[in-house]
This record gives C-alpha cells, sequence and structure tokens, in this order.
C-alpha cells in the first residue's frame, strides 16, 4: 500500500539557512527509504524557472505583476509537480511557498495579507503544507550572510524586510499546529534535529 504523501514548506528571509536545510531533511528522509522531492518556489519547474527570472530579474514590474507572477508560478507548480507526487506517497519538500506570498507581497509591498492569501489558495486549490518550518532571522544578519549580486526582494530595504519578518511570525503565532520556528542562528545541525524530531511525528 502507497505511504500518504507528505507536504512540507521551509519558509523565513533571505540568509536563512532554508535551503540547506531542506536538503538536510531530503536525505534524511531518503536514508529513511521515502521518496523525497525537493523543491522551490519560484522556479521548481522548466516554466517556473522562467517566471523566477522574470520576477526577481526583471526591471520595472510592479508590485501587483509581481503577486500574480508569483501565483502563476504556484498554480503551475503544485498541478504539475507537487499533487502528482504526494498522490504517490512522496514527501514532498519546498523552499518557500505561499506564505512567502503573503509576507512579501502581502506586507512587504502592502497588497493586503488576506488578498495575496486568497489569490494562493485559488492558484493551489487550498493546498496547504502539513507542516511549514520558519527559520526566524534579524533581516540585517540575514543579509550579511548573502552571496553574490543581489535579487529584486533582496535590495528591497531594511523597512521591507522587517515587515516580511513580522508577518512570518504573525502567521505562525495564528497557526501553531502547522508552524515551527526556530531561531535560525542556531548551528545547522541542531536546526535540522529540531525538524527531524517534528517531521518524525508525521511520517510515522
Amino acid at each position: 500500500m502507497t505511504s500518504p504523501g507528505l507536504f512540507v514548506s521551509l519558509e523565513g528571509g533571505d540568509g536563512a539557512g532554508k535551503s540547506t536545510q531542506a536538503r538536510l531533511l531530503r536525505d534524511w528522509l531518503v536514508a529513511a527509504g521515502r521518496e523525497v522531492v525537493l523543491t522551490r518556489e519560484p522556479g521548481g519547474t522548466s516554466l517556473g524557472q522562467v517566471l523566477r527570472d522574470a520576477v526577481l530579474h526583471g526591471d520595472h514590474i510592479d508590485a501587483r505583476t509581481e503577486a500574480l507572477l508569483y501565483a502563476t508560478d504556484r498554480a503551475h507548480h503544485v498541478a504539475s509537480l507537487v499533487r502528482p507526487a504526494l498522490a504517490r506517497g512522496a514527501v514532498v519538500i519546498t523552499d518557500r511557498y505561499l506564505d512567502s506570498s503573503v509576507a512579501y507581497q502581502g506586507s512587504g509591498r502592502d497588497l493586503g495579507a488576506d488578498e495575496v492569501e486568497s489569490l494562493s489558495l485559488w492558484a493551489t486549490d487550498g493546498l496547504l503544507p502539513a507542516l511549514t518550518v520558519l527559520l526566524d532571522l534579524d533581516p540585517v544578519v540575514g543579509q550579511s550572510r548573502l552571496t553574490g549580486a543581489p535579487d529584486r526582494l533582496e535590495r528591497a530595504g531594511d523597512e521591507f524586510h522587517r515587515r516580511t519578518r513580522a508577518a512570518f511570525l504573525a502567521r505562525a503565532e495564528a497557526d501553531p499546529g502547522r508552524w515551527l520556528v526556530l531561531d535560525a542562528t542556531m548551528p545547522a545541525d541542531e536546526l535540522a534535529a529540531a525538524i527531524r524530531t517534528r517531521v518524525e511525528k508525521l511520517v510515522a
């Protein structure tokens, strides 16, 4: 019998270590015999990569267009990759999901969290992760960890990133059953252990 699929998202500001923790979680689950699909938003599909390049590196994209591009990517990502993987019993781990849109476009861009959330829920037909891990980090510390040329969101300014962080924390506080909030300044192995402890309960 096929094991039930599990959907896990990792959220947090730039430089928080989401990609590292996603890979560590994948490696642990694969060693335990589970099929794992490791993906990201935006850019988890070939179409998503085109949209990622447009939204992160394109010039003169206004806030509403940005939000719609993310929703387009998310709709395609969920329909073509996430739902099929869950249906066959895989664990899907995504580096960012709709909570990033609510935090970045809804609060950071001041488009309205409820409106952006409704758009994403419509785009995904209401699909939410069973677990969302928030790697919480002071934006100043996060920016200091980044390497390479910054993208449009990374250049958005301190106040934008403070609003985004506050939005993530508010969402986590409002739905503790779905969220696990961790201090991203902890050592990577300690963060990984805390995430595994929570995931173990969901895959048992």
